[in-house]
């Protein structure tokens, strides 16, 4: 005895391809889209590490001159500059520096690669970064 198998209709074949297809390049973009945003939030921290290293580093440079005649503890502006700035020139970021009676401020600016969202037609990201630093001596909290 032969079972008859009832024919499908031929508009139905390959329906569940497409549709496979369809959820697969949706998944490969979010999973390219939730990775991008990782690599920014990474470029972001990384930046604002940068500024914040870079104001400690300046803020180390103090007037050592007046600390030792009177106890005054104020920032040598030039030293304090240049020290920021060659902090920031060995990471390979740009920035800039400012000291203001005795607080070091660095914007740090830096390109970031970012491979997942160079399908989305941005290979880079520029990240900026703000941080500031005071000097203290061995005895302040």
């Amino acid at each position: 005895m032969r079972s008859r198998v009832k024919a499908q209709p031929a508009g139905d074949a390959g329906v569940v391809s497409v549709t496979m297809a369809c959820v697969g390049m949706i998944v490969v973009l979010m999973a390219a889209i939730l990775l991008g945003g990782g690599s920014v939030f990474a470029a972001r921290t990384r930046a604002y590490d940068l500024a914040a290293e870079a104001a400690r580093a300046g803020a180390q440079h103090i007037d050592l001159a007046a600390y030792r005649a009177g106890g005054v503890l104020r920032l040598d502006p030039g030293p304090a500059v240049a020290a920021a700035r060659r902090y920031l020139a060995a990471a390979g970021a740009q920035g800039q520096v400012m000291v203001a009676g005795l607080m070091v401020t660095v914007t740090a600016t830096s390109v970031q690669r970012t491979p997942m969202l160079a399908v989305f037609g941005r290979p880079t990201v520029l990240v900026t970064a703000t941080a500031s630093a005071t000097p203290s001596t061995g005895g302040d909290p």
